[in-house]
């Protein structure tokens, strides 16, 4: 079965950076798309950035444009979120998907938790 386990997140203060990293299992990574979502305290679910197999296309959220990079190391079944200039507008709990862009996630982690704060 799909297995998807998230880390990197953390306490960061404004202006910091933390990479998250997602490993994969129960799959053919390298076939399918990955991305990342987030769900911010009483709101829903939004994507924040996706990547397709082969990394040929990706997307971001506008809000993080410009701050996070999205990538995947299809050797070690592995995607990654580089995020730098983090905004307390950033805290969220941030999951790893499988899926592509706005479409339908067929696999969720448990998530990590991103808290932005001084």
């Amino acid at each position: 079965q799909v297995q998807l386990v998230e880390s990197g997140g953390g306490l960061v203060q404004p202006g910091g950076s933390l990479r998250l990293s997602c490993v994969a299992s129960g799959f053919i990574f390298t076939n399918y798309a990955m991305g990342w979502v987030r769900q911010a305290p009483g709101k829903g679910l939004e994507w924040v950035s996706a990547i397709n197999p082969g990394g040929g296309s990706i997307r971001y959220q506008n809000s993080v444009k410009g701050r996070f990079t999205i990538s995947r190391d299809d050797a070690k079944n592995t995607l990654y979120l580089q995020m730098n200039s983090l905004t307390p507008e950033d805290t969220a709990v941030y999951y790893c998907v499988r899926g592509a862009w706005g479409s339908g996630i067929s696999g969720r982690g448990q998530g990590t938790q991103v808290t932005v704060s001084s």
